[in-house]
Parts: C-alpha cells; sequence; structure tokens
C-alpha cells in the first residue's frame, strides 16, 4: 500500500490502558490519524473524551473495520482476541501494530506472522523494552560482563479494584509468565545471543475466582546453550507482595548490572504501568580484584532519571511502526523472535501444567 505523505488512517482496537497509550500517540504525532476508537464497553467513549476528540465509535470489530477502511489496525485487546483480529485486518489491506503477546497461542502466533507475509503487510508487535535506552544500555552492558550469564527479573503486581479486574480478564486466556514474561525473555535471548535449550516453571493459584485451570503466580527458570541461566517470576493480585517486586539483575564472570529504580520499586508502585518500564538509575559492579584481593574498582553508577516515561515509549514504537510502513523496512526477523519468546514462555506455562522440565 502507497502511504505518500498522506496520514496514515489507523483504526484503534482496545481503548484499555496500552490501547489508550496508543492512541494519544497517534492523535498527537504528525504521520497518523485516528479513523475511529473500537471497544466493547464504554472505554471508548472515555478515551474520546480525554482526548477532546470526537473520533467515530464502534462496538464491533468487523463493523468498525469495513466503515472506517483504515490504512492500518493498532490491536491493544485481550489476547484471545489478537490472531483474529490481526489476520482479518491484514485481509483488509492493512498494516498491522499488535500488542504482546501476538497470540493466545504459539500456533495462532505462527498464523499471524504467515498472514503477513501472504499479505505482504507490516506487522510490529509491541515490545516496549526494545525502544527504551535504558533497557537497551542494560543489554548491552550485560553483554560485556563475559559468559556464562545469570539473569534474575521479576515483576509482581499487587492490584486492586480496576487492575484487579484487568488482570482478572487477562488470567481467562493467559498465565502472568507468558503474559508478561514474553518482555522478560525476549531480554535474556537478546543478553545471551543463545539458544534457549531447558525450561522448568512453578505456579501457584492463590484466588478462588480464577479458572481451576489457570494459576495467577509463575516463576521460570530457563537455560541456554552456552551455560547461561535465567529466572523470572511474575504475579497478580491483591494478595501479591509488593517487597522486591522489581528485581532486574544480571550477573556474569567480569561482575554484575543491576536496574535500581528506588522511585519505581516503591511500595504501591507494583501496579503502576509507567514504573514496569523505569530504570532511573543503572549499577556496575566490576568483579576484578587487586593484589591485595580487594575490589579494584569501584562500583559505577550510570543516571537514567532523564529516561523517556511510558508515553513517550508508545510515541516511539508508533514512530517506529510510521518508519517501517513509509520506508518499507523487513519486520520479519522482529516478528520471529516475538514468536521465539512466546515459544519459550510457552513452554515455561507446559512446564507448571505437566510438573515437569520441557525441552526446547
Amino acid at each position: 500500500m502507497e502511504t505518500g505523505n498522506k496520514n496514515l488512517r489507523v483504526l484503534v482496537v482496545g481503548c484499555g490502558n496500552m490501547g489508550s497509550s496508543h492512541a494519544t500517540a497517534y492523535h498527537h504525532l504528525d504521520g497518523f490519524e485516528i479513523c475511529g476508537l473500537v471497544s466493547k464497553g464504554d472505554s471508548k467513549r472515555k478515551l474520546n473524551d480525554r482526548l477532546g476528540a470526537d473520533y467515530p465509535l464502534f462496538d464491533d470489530f468487523e463493523d468498525a473495520i469495513q466503515t472506517s477502511r483504515p490504512d492500518a489496525v493498532c490491536i491493544s485487546t485481550y489476547p484471545d482476541t489478537h490472531e483474529m483480529f490481526a489476520i482479518r485486518a491484514m485481509e483488509s489491506g492493512c498494516h498491522v501494530f499488535i500488542e504482546k503477546p501476538l497470540a493466545d497461542s504459539v500456533a495462532g502466533a505462527q498464523r499471524v506472522a504467515a498472514a503477513a507475509k501472504k499479505y505482504q503487510k507490516k506487522l510490529l508487535v509491541g515490545y516496549i523494552l526494545r525502544y527504551h535506552p535504558s533497557w537497551q544500555k542494560f543489554i548491552e552492558l550485560a553483554r560485556g560482563l563475559g559468559k556464562p550469564l545469570v539473569m534474575r527479573m521479576n515483576l509482581n503486581q499487587q492490584s486492586q479494584a480496576e487492575k484487579w479486574a484487568v488482570h482478572q480478564n487477562l488470567l481467562k486466556s493467559l498465565s502472568p509468565i507468558v503474559d508478561c514474561g514474553v518482555h522478560y525473555l525476549d531480554v535474556m535471548c537478546q543478553m545471551t545471543r543463545s539458544r534457549p535449550i531447558e525450561v522448568s516453571a512453578i505456579g501457584a493459584r492463590l484466588s478462588d475466582v480464577i479458572a481451576a485451570g489457570n494459576y495467577n503466580y509463575g516463576q521460570l527458570q530457563i537455560r541456554f546453550e552456552d551455560g547461561s541461566v535465567g529466572w523470572y517470576e511474575s504475579g497478580w493480585g491483591p494478595m501479591m507482595s509488593d517487597t522486591a517486586f522489581f528485581i532486574k539483575d544480571v550477573i556474569g564472570p567480569q561482575g554484575a548490572v543491576s536496574i535500581v529504580a528506588r522511585e519505581a520499586a516503591a511500595s504501591g508502585n507494583s501496579d503502576d504501568i509507567d514504573s514496569h518500564t523505569r530504570t532511573e538509575s543503572i549499577k556496575v559492579h566490576h568483579a576484578e580484584l587487586d593484589t591485595a584481593g580487594h575490589f579494584a574498582k569501584p562500583d559505577t553508577w550510570i543516571d537514567m532519571r532523564d529516561e523517556p516515561g511510558h508515553q513517550e515509549l508508545c510515541n516511539r514504537e508508533q514512530r517506529a511502526f510510521l518508519k517501517a510502513i513509509h520506508e518499507d523496512i523487513d519486520l520479519n526477523e522482529a516478528t520471529q523472535e516475538a514468536v521465539n519468546s512466546l515459544r519459550i514462555a510457552f513452554a515455561c506455562d507446559e512446564s507448571v501444567r505437566k510438573g515437569e522440565r520441557i525441552k526446547l
């Protein structure tokens, strides 16, 4: 599709936290034009009011795509609709920006990726940390620690009221270690640049409101071909502890690199979406010893307090989406990496359910 210099007409599907942030980007950034907002409830009306806009509102996706005739579709709905909406959008001639995870199954993700190739449309998956300069620095520093790496990460969310309701809806289709874990598994793969070979995971169902077949706390372990290992844990709900809920730490033969986000990791911030990407500072510990056996270098601190906030990161994602369309940038490698991180996450989910290690 040739868009020339005209604005890219975008249909925003899903108007919750992430959909609202992406719509805000489209509303303010040059090169975009929102042609409709889609949601089942009142979130689309609230978003219209918040933007001070009068965009067309739709309850039904099919009606919206036929009526608005968009150039692109932004999908920020619950994961169980991702595959259907993405493929339908591409069938209709639209490029697709889609929130992670790409789909609610590996096969579904592969079908979405195949549709992008078949219809020759741009497909950009919302791995927001890939657009974050502090996380890029974190990954770069981790790569300088030697091999093997030991990667320790978590993001537990103590949620209540509306945010607990959102988590309950997510739990109807995915577990936390799949929905959130794809981000951090992607980071681990970038840090090691090695093939993952085995996962093991445990989980616990901590509330009767969650379906008997699912769990709202999970912890995974992963082994890589180069000897690197990592763990990640994620839990959602009002019962979750917010002590040490934000750990981002990598150890290697040459030392350690840690994200130290004192404000973001403070009590009461665990379900704050802006705190999930915040770093504030990076601590670099050097393992080298002097002749007396003491550390040869003091720890190094890198101040990251001027980092972009959540909305600016969403803006950067959408600028990248627009650039990919206008400059015909090949996104296939990034798509395959998104499929791969989802494949690993579902292997972890399988490990929880079977109580077994899973070979990759």
